[in-house]
């Protein structure tokens, strides 16, 4: 026996070493790596997890790696695309599938404080990824999501220095300062963080959170809904170089036809009237709005960059955006910078990262209004200029937009110089597995710089030798997040909770603002103030602007719950106390409950193969809307009088006395929203989408303008929780590929959303109010008239207006008065009666795209059905007795010249502001050059505004819809413009 050991052991050692060895024996793979339409990707990392072995894949997405044998860990990244582990075994060739981003973006989302799979969602939310955004001169986010979105209106005029209305699921409040009709926006985790700190090149998506289950973890300032956005990291693994550029054209879309010189010669000849020789009538023939108008040309560069590691992410980006409107002078340049870095210690248990961005606008700007009005009613008849270069004019002159328009153009600017920077810091820890304590830090300071200055020559201040004003104010922000997160699964038990604190404080208008006037000459402007020469102190006076520091403080907890995929719970409670509300009320609590069924995971759904989705999602919540106001909203506040000095003792002294009643039983405004929705998708997805049916009501409404009485307050208006607005409507988006093939592919997207908004009270126990006017629109003869009213009842924007019902034997316009009978004189207000509103009854949005080999071709139509307009600027201008002082509209030359009345604003002036818009086409090729340091080249054509179907007779039907007197244009809407566009997205 031991003779055969021996003549064993020696076999069996050398088998034993040759086993060993073959097993440890390097191998070499190859394959291919395409995504998910099966085309190479040219430049993908391959790393051999745990070595410094990597290599890139060729221009036919080729790769070979040596590996030291079975059980190596390949880990390959690609920009754009998810990373991946693959183990190896045996076999040598290894074809690798890489999917793209945007799909894992579409499956999670952001719900503040943490993420979610898309199927885990019981709330109603709206995911947009960066390559859906409209392409266009895009100023702010919400821009980017015009169309995308059911039950978001975006209203945006052709001014490059005006911010778009945005409102989400209709009006949930009657103020309109501050913000407080805004979604309430979360930038990378900064809640209330600057949208002017954005570069639309530099966001992945936007997460829109609509409903109260979704958005009242924000509490206090998510009444309008929250918009979450996510900006662009590198993945593990990737390295990333990328430049985007576009310039852009831009011209007006459409004028308001006016006459001509010969043309109001014509009429006035015809209707035996005649201008004033001379100073009235040159012999020109000016166009007032070409004049001041101009084919604007913009420009945006973004370059970026960025890495990351198992350990390390660090990227960059510099975005440099100029805006050139169309009218003369009207521009914005901004300029951003960005720096970020994140590291991870102790195995990935501890993150520390640090962001930096800074932001730099200036705005420059004209006194638009003056000139909006007055390159429509200036008269055609005289030149601008006269012999000797000087601006022409008639002071004399009377009626509406009396002033040269390029002399209120040229003699009179402002420019603003905004400075914003935001510093984030986090620092994140893994205690135990599944609970992590998030802390962070963040910082934001606004230095906002002011200027105006009307020279010599300007006739808005005729005879003050220019006017300057100069405005200086400091604006910090800071919020500290403190947070747990705790994720763990047990079998088929999946529990989420979320505990935290934030300390918010807002030190506001750290700074001043004087006016001046007087100076010696023009060629300083606005610099150097003390060379001016006031003749008295009423022409230096001080801005009333005061200083304030507003807190908020807030406790909040999350807990989902998720059992086998099925079945969806979430409930969140959070209490925000506010110095901003009266001491009795100055905290608030906001729940919020869902609950969700996934269909498709039970079994009985396993044989319905066409079925890809199906889950029914409810919930019920509580936010609030503390927007817009300040640390002295609820206090009794002493400030300058009316009158605001007067001469005691021989010294000039100010009159102080109560401003502002106080109101210790101020408190939030409060918005309860109930959602039902289903989410859908079929044939693999192929169709999807949701249907959202919701009952939104808001209570406690803030009204700062309740009369009392002198008797019993000091001031005779006061700051009051009176009233309650109901916003009910249904959503609806549908998503669908209905051609798809190796080498073409059509993807459709029609969203629509319908929104009946109704005031339901304005009073309580305390005040009583059963209406108030709003809209004092103004004109001849009509300055202390309102054409809007806030009523139970009635929506909000519902306007109230004389009843306009014909023309009289002599061509003189008639209204119908409160007893029913008619007259052709001007009606009293008491004869106004209500008819329509401006809110829209259904807003919808239908993206097409196509792909082709490299080529790609998308369209956006959007539009709005329902909602009224009143066009007071069309009121306004037509005016046949006036018109030989001032211009009128080919309108008018069907008027009766006698019309005495033609110009009163009445329901004849109220039109339909429903409207279908060809927003967007864009046509690119991408290219990729089989080169690894190229991934690839992407250049385009776009169109923005390319055409519009209304009825609407204004220059656009896309008025502000924001606001609380919305869908009034009155002689102040910029110009929209019709853009085009070329642009080039390079990877690198």
């Amino acid at each position: 026996m031991k003779a055969l050991l021996r003549l064993l052991f020696p076999s069996l050692l050398f088998l034993s070493i040759t086993a060993d060895a073959f097993q440890q024996a390097p191998l070499t793979l190859k394959g291919v790596v395409t995504d998910e339409n099966n085309l190479p990707l040219t430049g993908v990392n391959i790393l051999v997890k745990g070595t410094q072995k990597a290599v890139t894949t060729d221009a036919e997405g080729k790769y070979s790696i040596v590996v030291d044998g079975p059980g190596a860990v390949l880990q390959v990244s690609y920009v754009g695309f998810i990373s991946k582990e693959i183990r190896v075994g045996k076999e040598k060739d290894i074809n690798i599938t890489l999917v793209s981003q945007a799909k894992q973006l579409n499956d999670v989302v952001v719900i503040g404080y943490g993420t979610a799979a898309k199927k885990d969602v019981t709330g109603s939310i709206t995911t947009v990824k960066a390559e859906e955004f409209n392409p266009g001169v895009m100023t702010t986010p919400a821009e980017l999501l015009q169309g995308k979105v059911p039950g978001l209106n975006v209203t945006k005029s052709g001014d490059p220095n005006a911010a778009p209305a945005v409102v989400l699921r209709g009006p949930s409040t009657i103020r309109s300062t501050g913000g407080a009709m805004e979604p309430f926006y979360v930038i990378d985790g900064v809640p209330g963080a600057s949208i002017d700190l954005l570069a639309p090149a530099d966001i992945e998506s936007i997460d829109v959170l609509k409903d109260a289950s979704a958005t009242a973890i924000y509490g206090t300032r998510a009444a309008n809904g929250v918009i979450m956005i996510t900006t662009r990291r590198s993945k593990p693994g990737q390295t990333r170089l990328s430049y985007n550029a576009y310039g852009a054209r831009e011209e007006v879309s459409k004028q308001i036809s006016m006459l001509t010189g010969d043309q109001l010669r014509a009429y006035l000849k015809a209707n035996g009237d005649s201008l004033h020789a001379g100073v009235d009538d040159d012999g020109s023939n000016t166009n007032w709005q070409n004049l001041a108008e101009q084919k604007a040309y913009s420009q945006s560069h973004n370059l970026s960059f960025g890495g990351a590691t198992n350990t390390t992410d660090f990227g960059g980006s510099g975005t440099y955006f100029r805006d050139n409107g169309i009218l003369l002078n009207t521009w914005l340049e901004r300029t951003i910078l960005k720096g970020y870095l994140s590291q991870r210690f102790f195995d990935n248990r501890l993150r520390l990262g640090i962001t930096l961005t800074n932001s730099h606008t200036k705005n420059h700007d004209i006194v638009q209004a003056s000139v909006l009005p007055g390159i429509l009613f200036y008269l055609p008849t005289v030149s601008p200029y006269n012999p000797d270069g000087t601006y022409k004019e008639n002071f004399t002159r009377t009626g509406s937009g009396p002033l040269n328009p390029l002399s209120l153009i040229n003699n009179a600017f402002s420019l603003t110089d905004d400075n914003k920077t935001l510093i984030n810091a986090i620092a994140q820890v893994e205690i135990i597995k599944g609970l992590k304590y998030t802390l962070s830090f963040a910082n934001q300071r606004d230095q906002n710089l002011y200027n105006f200055y009307a020279n010599s020559h300007s006739a808005l201040y005729l005879n003050y030798n220019g006017e300057a004003v100069r405005k200086s104010y400091l604006n910090t922000s800071t919020v500290v997040e403190s947070y747990f997160n705790y994720d763990r699964t047990f079998d088929k038990h999946t529990v989420r909770l979320l505990g935290g604190y934030t300390y918010q404080q807002d030190r506001n208008n750290d700074g001043f603002g004087v006016s001046t006037q007087n100076f010696s000459n023009d060629a300083l402007t606005y610099n150097n103030l003390f060379l001016s020469n006031p003749s008295n102190l009423s022409q230096v006076p001080f801005d009333n602007n005061p200083i304030s520091t507003l807190r908020l403080i807030s406790f909040y907890g999350r807990v989902q719950y998720d059992y086998a995929g099925k079945y969806l719970v979430q409930a969140s409670l959070r209490k925000d106390g506010s110095s901003a509300f009266g001491v009795n009320h100055q905290w608030g609590y906001f729940p919020a409950v869902s609950a969700g069924w996934n269909i498709t995971e039970e079994e009985f759904m396993k044989d319905i193969d066409f079925l890809s989705q199906l889950k029914l999602r409810a919930g019920y919540g509580v936010s609030g809307n503390s927007t817009g106001f300040n640390a002295f909203s609820a206090l009794l506040v002493y400030g300058t009088q009316s009158s605001s000095k007067f001469l005691y003792n021989g010294n000039i002294t100010n009159s102080i006395g109560p401003v502002r009643n106080d109101n210790p039983n101020l408190r939030w405004e409060s918005t309860g929203t109930a959602n039902v929705g289903v989410d859908f998708g079929v044939l693999k997805n192929r169709i999807s989408g949701s249907v959202d049916y919701y009952i939104k009501k808001t209570t406690d409404l803030i009204y700062d303008q309740y009369p009392v009485s002198t008797t019993q307050y000091f001031v005779p208006t006061y700051t009051a929780n009176v009233g309650s607005v109901k916003n009910t409507g249904i959503e609806v988006a549908l998503n669908a590929t209905p051609l798809k093939t190796h080498e073409f592919t059509w993807k459709t997207s029609l969203n629509f959303a319908h929104n009946h908004n109704v005031i339901t009270n304005l009073s309580n126990t305390q005040f009583t109010l059963d209406s108030f006017p709003t809209a004092q629109v103004g004109g001849k003869g009509q300055s202390g008239n309102y054409s809007q009213i806030v009523k139970p009842g009635y929506a909000l924007g519902t306007f109230l207006l004389w009843h306009y019902v014909g023309k009289n034997q002599n061509g003189i316009s008639t209204f119908q008065k409160a007893d029913g009978t008619i007259t052709n004189q001007q009606p009293l207000t008491t004869d106004q009666r209500v008819g329509g509103n401006a809110q829209p009854t259904l807003v919808y949005g239908w993206t097409n795209n196509f792909y082709y080999k490299g080529f790609d071709l998308g369209f956006l139509f959007r539009g709005v059905l329902g909602n009224k307009i009143l066009n007071a600027t069309l009121a306004g201008l037509n005016d046949p007795v006036d018109a030989h002082f001032q211009n009128i509209p080919t309108f008018t030359l069907h008027e009766s010249h006698n019309d005495i009345n033609a110009y009163l604003i009445s329901d004849r002036f109220l039109e339909s502001g429903s409207y279908l818009r060809l927003d967007n086409a864009t046509l690119g090729y991408t290219i990729k050059p089989r080169t690894q340091s190229v991934r690839s080249i992407r250049v385009y054509a776009s169109g923005n505004n390319l055409f519009v179907i209304t009825k609407y007779r204004g220059t656009d039907p896309e008025i502000n819809i924001g606001g609380l007197t919305p869908g009034i244009d009155n002689q102040n809407f910029y110009p929209k413009t019709r853009t085009y566009i070329l642009g080039v997205s390079a990877n690198f």
